[in-house]
């Protein structure tokens, strides 16, 4: 009767390494438009755009005992590295209070909003989704126009289809994520227009709901890593039965 021989398996050393884990609950777009939403309400009217798209990375970086340490590199990124405003403002509405930092290249808070504890995945999957935003609200034109452009990029990245290049939102909503009245958010998307972030917008006459079409090549244009919108709603973020949009706040 021949030897049995037991072998073991060796696994390569970067067998491990090949086996990512897997992100939990939604993708970055849907994360990132979850908390623009929850920003909507928690911030006062007046917040600034600098200040919420500090708030934005806060919330999505934060540990869970709701500390945030934003690396100067990120704030840099947002270009809010050499201003105070934002964080005194986060601080006046009481949704953050600094704590002093151990390191010179960084800025540690704690977040004072037990809301943001419910919104809580995995902290992998969240800094994922901040570097997301980072990237929406990145493009060339963004950048050199000021927060508000960065701040309004992000959130059309967030209900945009990927693919289409199309969104649809609620007119208000976009207002209050952008801390902007009714009244200013016009011009707003005019501006985002002149800059060759969006090809056109428009107000759908039936509903009432704004609907853009982003220009391709721009940082409003961010893929989802697993397409998510495109699996859960055939029709994307953009789908809808009001019809393509023309030119910039006029119908077709």
């Amino acid at each position: 009767m021949p030897d049995t021989v037991l072998t073991h398996a060796s696994l390569h050393p970067t067998t491990a390494r090949r086996h990512r884990r897997r992100p939990q609950g939604p993708g970055e777009q849907t994360r990132v438009r979850e908390i623009l939403s929850y920003l909507a309400a928690a911030l006062p009217p007046g917040t600034s755009a600098a200040a919420r798209l500090l708030a934005l990375q806060c919330a999505l970086r934060m540990n869970t005992k709701m500390h945030i340490r934003l690396p100067k590199g990120v704030l840099r990124s947002l270009r809010l590295n050499a201003v105070q405003g934002p964080w005194r403002e986060l601080e006046h509405a009481r949704w953050l209070r600094i704590i002093p930092a151990t390191a010179a290249n960084e800025v540690v808070a704690e977040l004072l909003d037990a809301t943001l504890l419910g919104q809580a995945p995995a902290r992998p999957d969240r800094r994922q989704a901040a570097d997301w935003a980072l990237r929406a609200g990145s493009s060339p034109a963004a950048r050199v126009s000021g927060p508000l452009p960065r701040l309004a990029s992000v959130y059309l990245a967030a209900h945009t289809d990927p693919d289409s290049g199309t969104g649809l939102g609620e007119f208000d909503q976009m207002g209050r994520a952008c801390g902007l009245q009714a009244l200013q958010l016009p011009s707003a998307l005019d501006q985002l227009v002149a800059t060759g972030l969006l090809e056109a917008w428009r107000v759908c006459p039936d509903s009432g709901d704004l609907q853009w079409t982003v220009a391709s090549g721009t940082g409003v244009r961010v893929g989802d890593r697993r397409r998510e919108a495109a699996r859960e709603n055939p029709r994307g973020p953009g789908g809808s039965e009001c019809a393509t949009a023309g030119a910039a706040g006029q119908p077709l």
